[in-house]
């Protein structure tokens, strides 16, 4: 049996910083939780919100009605995305395009579990308040675009270190761009166009997408050229000066024309049309061997990675989330490959060469498999087997891919990416928590046979690997595949994956986005879960099969597929399947089409008797009903 990348750093072996640091976020958040899912704080937060704007196209009057007392009301306020639909937790606030007017409303402090914000293309007025990272302190994306927002931008937004987007484009707003901002390691879109800033503006990481655009003061790379800054002329010295010149001379000249030709190389390295300058950073680097974990690979050095993906052009980007960016790699024998970039590690040389080593020895049929890896100075690359035909999600949901997929690969497809999380969760010694799963971490090989990604990167991600570091990072996952109890708990949890693995179902049966439902009507606000859910409990699950799977003659097998989604889906976790149970259930609905067992593993369980009778059962019936 093949050992497997997992472990948790024990918190004696943190300083004692790091160890203050995270048990406060850890009691934070407990202390948000409170002992009920009710939270009126947040109550509080959007009440303060409605009555500090002005609403003249009454579009909070109407909706946001606070006399309703029951569970979660709120989150069917217009605007409002909550972490479970029964908690009034606030996680989304999206009031973009309402005509609302006032200034930034202050009360978004006691929505302490604020993770977007979006009041854009409205007339609000005045300043950012200088506090803005007290008052949303783990906010992820803030977007303030489109309004009349002013003064200079409060350098305390640079202490928002888990901002991933920053649109403050469209305003006001005057003085420099804090330096700060540059320092935010999270951050992939940063905009202040259509402003009236001045002075230089911070260096970004290639790999971020910004926009200085219609801001006449600014300068920097990839704009005008920085003016140093001499305080006053002084006639005498431009008399010395002068006088130097004349009497150098072609030195003179020659001088100038040498730092003139500098000045010229310098914006031209600055341009990054491509966006891999990080990439001509390395050049000097090309004849670094990549480790290889099977002989059949032809040796390879980084020259050689760079060749075939063209130097990391994003002509060649075929994937990019929380842990990097995908390469389609082309060598000049035909043969393919992945190369996945990836984001700041937080770990040594020495502890990532180690984690390789692990990582190379793991090896099952539905996992990706790594074939090798290169450390380039601060980058660090992977290499994997080439998956021709992308990530699940794109299959299903770009263009008319997933409405011409047939019922039989979805099973197949669903049972491949089951047996994998099974062999995660249960084979494994000690387990492995994938803690990402969605659509976008299952690849399909050319067979459309599911291989599973990103396995085994958490742990390289995070700076210490404890049920903290998801939230750490800043994010709890894709939103639409969260399980909700980790607004409250933090804690990353099998019955969490199999929450998310059940969203992916949904998606397989149904052909939606987890974050918004096409068939659904206009009133309906809220995910892929939610909207099963509510016609599962009014018997019209009918409505949510993809249209190209009716009449087909495998609605019942369709059905029963719901039914072990829905049971992945159950708000209590304890009342979840394990993922081997999901596993062999799905096996029992497919088991007429004799998809290959190759490979199959003897799972060691954990659970029951009691948990393997009902198990059995539940087998029996499914094959019973076929």
């Amino acid at each position: 049996m093949s050992s497997c990348l997992i472990g948790v750093i024990s918190q004696m072996g943190l300083r004692q910083r790091e160890y203050s640091f995270y048990l406060g976020i850890y009691l934070v958040f407990l202390l948000m939780s409170g002992l009920s899912y009710g939270n009126e704080d947040d109550v509080a937060c959007l009440r303060s919100i409605k009555e500090s704007l002005q609403d003249p196209n009454n579009v909070l009057n109407s909706t946001w009605n606070f006399s309703n007392t029951t569970q979660g009301f709120i989150c069917s306020f217009t605007g409002i995305d909550c972490w479970a639909p029964n908690e009034d937790r606030v996680l989304n606030i999206r009031l973009s395009g309402m005509g609302l007017r006032g200034s930034f409303p202050l009360g978004i402090y006691n929505c302490s579990s604020l993770q977007h914000l979006d009041l854009s293309s409205n007339e609000l007025h005045g300043v950012i308040p200088a506090n803005v990272s007290a008052i949303m302190p783990y906010v992820t994306s803030l977007v303030l675009s489109s309004n009349r927002f002013s003064g200079e931008i409060p350098a305390n937004l640079a202490n928002c270190s888990y901002l991933n987007v920053l649109q403050l484009d469209h305003n006001r707003f005057s003085g420099q761009i804090p330096p700060g901002f540059g320092q935010l390691s999270r951050l992939k879109r940063f905009t202040v166009a259509n402003n009236l800033l001045v002075g230089p503006v911070p260096y970004f990481n290639s790999t971020i997408d910004v926009d200085f655009s219609d801001n006449s003061g600014l300068c920097g790379p990839s704009l005008s050229p920085c003016k140093s800054s001499s305080g006053k002329s002084n006639p005498r010295v431009i008399i010395a000066v002068a006088v130097s010149v004349v009497s150098v001379g072609a030195v003179g000249v020659g001088l100038a024309m040498f730092f003139y030709a500098r000045r010229v190389a310098a914006k031209k390295k600055e341009e990054d049309p491509e966006k891999n300058k990080w990439a001509r950073s390395i050049k000097g680097t090309k004849k670094i061997k990549v480790s290889l974990f099977e002989d059949s690979i032809s040796k390879m050095r980084l020259s050689d990675l760079m060749k075939a993906t063209d130097n990391f052009s994003k002509q060649n980007i075929i994937g990019e989330g929380r842990m990097g960016t995908i390469y389609k790699a082309k060598f000049e024998d035909g043969s393919l490959y992945m190369v996945k970039r990836l984001q700041d590690t937080q770990r040594s040389v020495e502890e990532f060469m180690s984690e390789m080593a692990t990582l190379g020895s793991v090896k099952h049929r539905d996992l990706v498999p790594l074939l090798g890896f290169c450390v380039a100075g601060k980058e660090k690359l992977l290499v994997y087997k080439y998956m021709k035909n992308g990530t699940l999600y794109d299959k299903l949901h770009q263009g008319e891919n997933g409405h011409s997929m047939e019922w039989t690969t979805r099973l197949k497809i669903a049972i491949g990416a089951a047996r994998a999380f099974a062999w995660l969760h249960h084979n494994c010694n000690p387990r492995i928590i994938h803690r990402n799963i969605s659509s976008k971490c299952i690849l399909l090989d050319a067979d459309l046979d599911p291989k599973i990604s990103d396995f085994g990167l958490a742990r390289l991600m995070n700076p210490i690997d404890t049920h903290l570091s998801t939230f750490v990072n800043g994010e709890f996952g894709d939103i639409g595949y969260v399980a909700p109890e980790y607004s409250r708990t933090l804690v990353a949890t099998p019955k969490g994956d199999v929450y998310s693995f059940g969203t992916v179902l949904l998606e397989l049966v149904t052909g939606e986005r987890p974050t918004e439902v096409s068939k659904a009507p206009e009133s309906f606000k809220g995910n892929l879960v939610d909207w099963v859910v509510e016609l599962s409990n009014n018997n019209n699950l009918k409505h949510a099969v993809d249209k190209s799977l009716v009449g087909k003659g495998v609605d019942h097998e369709i059905f029963q597929f719901f039914k072990i989604a829905r049971n992945c889906i159950t708000l209590n976790p304890k009342e979840r399947p394990s993922m081997f149970e999901v596993y062999q259930l799905l096996r029992a609905v497919g088991e007429r089409y004799h998809f290959s067992n190759d490979g199959e593993i003897m799972l060691q369980m954990d659970v029951g008797d009691d948990d393997l009778r009902e198990l059995i059962v539940a087998q029996e019936e499914a094959k019973s009903d076929q």
